[in-house]
């Protein structure tokens, strides 16, 4: 999907709203093993809250209309690597869409490293049940 018919697609009328009740909420974890910088961390952050919230608008609309009119809610957690691939594991098993962000390698860290996932935008409560026990960034 470009970016044209993304955007026509969050602007455009919709039929029936399929608007969820419930708070939601996106969350980005960082890879705290990295000892990325504050510009380095913002980057990536952003980088997965556009991927999520383009990937949500193809695969849930409904939650993605829902968190964007609900004020697009966002919080960032650190965690280890390990801890971030078992969260990332937890979260495809009981549905919650992930987004992976790997750094292309340009300035502080290695290419490849796995910087940040995204988990949502989904239900808040459900998402609080996966990261809840995370410190904030």
């Amino acid at each position: 999907m470009g970016l044209r018919s993304f955007i026509h697609r969050l602007t455009a009328p919709r039929i029936t709203s399929g608007f969820i009740d419930s708070p939601v909420k996106l969350v980005l974890v960082i890879n705290n093993d990295l000892k990325m910088g504050k510009g380095k961390i913002a980057a990536q952050a952003g980088h997965a809250s556009v991927s999520a919230t383009m990937k949500a608008g193809e695969k849930s609309p409904s939650t993605l209309d829902s968190w964007l009119k609900s004020g697009q809610k966002k919080v960032c957690l650190k965690t280890n690597y390990d801890d971030l691939i078992d969260l990332e594991n937890e979260a495809k098993s009981i549905g919650i869409q992930t987004i992976r962000i790997n750094d292309a390698g340009k300035t502080q860290i290695p290419s490849g490293s796995l910087t940040v996932i995204a988990f949502g935008p989904d239900d808040e409560e459900k998402l609080e049940q996966l990261t809840g026990h995370l410190k904030l960034l």
